[in-house]
């Protein structure tokens, strides 16, 4: 499953549910998550802890993820445009490489946009 945030601290509820869906998914599925646009802000290191209703933290999702297997990925052109660099992103988060980004779908996806 592909998961794509491209809204940041302007929409937590849009975050948060897609963090938990992603931590849902990833008990039986591969899931990758990609963060572009407004998104980057959520990902870097010292980014704000977003918080929305009964959902989990961004910062508590953010660090569960990788533990559980699944892929973080940032657009390469929105972290330049954030005025940000790969030394900016915690450990867990990668640039996303098209190599590696094309062979996670194996010709196939299924993509939820958030």
């Amino acid at each position: 499953m592909f998961i794509h945030i491209s809204h940041g601290s302007d929409d937590p509820h849009r975050v948060l549910m897609a963090l938990q869906l992603a931590s849902i998914m990833c008990e039986d599925r591969d899931v990758l998550v990609y963060f572009d646009i407004k998104a980057i802000d959520v990902v870097v290191k010292g980014a704000a802890d977003l918080r929305y209703k009964q959902f989990p933290s961004s910062a508590q999702q953010l660090a569960a993820l990788p533990e559980k297997g699944v892929t973080l990925m940032v657009c390469p052109g929105c972290l330049k445009a954030a005025d940000k660099t790969s030394d900016d992103l915690p450990p867990g988060v990668e640039v996303a490489d098209k190599e590696r980004f094309f062979s996670f779908t194996n010709g196939r996806i299924l993509t939820l946009d958030y």
